[in-house]
């Protein structure tokens, strides 16, 4: 049964890659798209932008996610999802560390005003990503060790999180609760003084009081069932309590903020 978890989300990614493809091939950016030269790049690279379905180079990939100022945010986006996204699906997270940057990108891109068809691909490739990145435990993949990181993709291109959390807590499968204890001792830092773990575009504190509620809730069973470690359950029970509670806790970590 877990194989066949694996099995679908590698085939549900593979096939929304594809429509992908098909859905913006041929797009490129407005013609009279320009940029900073001197921080962005040179005409022979923009040029390379109003060029339909040519592979741009990973550093030209990564400044053209980065840069905030197309006047045509939008037809970007287009020119270079296809490529963006299997990029995001092949690279070790290593090598490809801006999760919460690619998600800035494709939220300022308005993805979600685009034509029904559009959308609705850009939607199921999220989707699809997302669910795949917490089932698979395949140590090539950015998956293995950056659950946490596509979230924060997810959220920041969406502006939402509590539908990928519903996802999560409706995976049912070992790696899913491995991500779970992984994600936790990596928030519980900024969670507990209330603070989200990543950079976000949106509105902090309706995510932080979503992304505490969820885990204070849904988390310590799971993890127990894992057999998390004491101190994480511990920490996870601290990020539930508020004001003097949480801080006088004699299970309060000793850490420096």
């Amino acid at each position: 049964m877990t194989d066949m978890q694996v099995r679908h989300a590698e085939l549900r990614l593979d096939r929304t890659l594809g429509e992908l493809s098909d859905a913006f091939r041929g797009a490129t950016a407005h013609p009279e798209e320009s940029n900073c030269a001197c921080h962005w790049g040179g005409a022979e690279e923009l040029a390379l932008l109003k060029t339909p379905d040519v592979q741009l180079d990973p550093a030209l990939l990564r400044r053209t996610c980065q840069a905030a100022d197309w006047s045509d945010h939008g037809a970007v986006l287009r020119r270079i999802l296809p490529q963006l996204a299997r990029a995001v699906v092949e690279s070790p997270g290593e090598s490809f560390p801006y999760w919460d940057e690619i998600g800035v990108f494709l939220s300022r891109g308005r993805w979600q005003d685009w034509p029904r068809e559009q959308a609705a691909v850009v939607r199921e490739f999220l989707l699809a990503f997302w669910a795949r990145s917490l089932v698979t435990s395949d140590p090539a993949a950015q998956t293995h060790t950056h659950t946490h990181q596509a979230l924060v993709l997810c959220v920041e291109a969406s502006g939402e999180l509590s539908p990928w959390l519903d996802i999560w807590e409706r995976t049912e499968h070992a790696t899913a609760d491995r991500r779970l204890a992984e994600a936790v001792d990596a928030w519980d830092y900024d969670l507990l003084v209330d603070r989200l773990p990543w950079s976000t575009w949106h509105d902090e504190d309706d995510l932080v009081a979503v992304l505490t509620a969820w885990l204070t809730r849904h988390a310590p069973a799971r993890l127990r069932a894992h057999n998390a470690s004491d101190s994480l359950l511990q920490r996870l029970r601290l990020i539930g309590l508020t004001g003097d509670a949480r801080w006088d806790d004699p299970h309060w970590p000793p850490y420096t903020y």
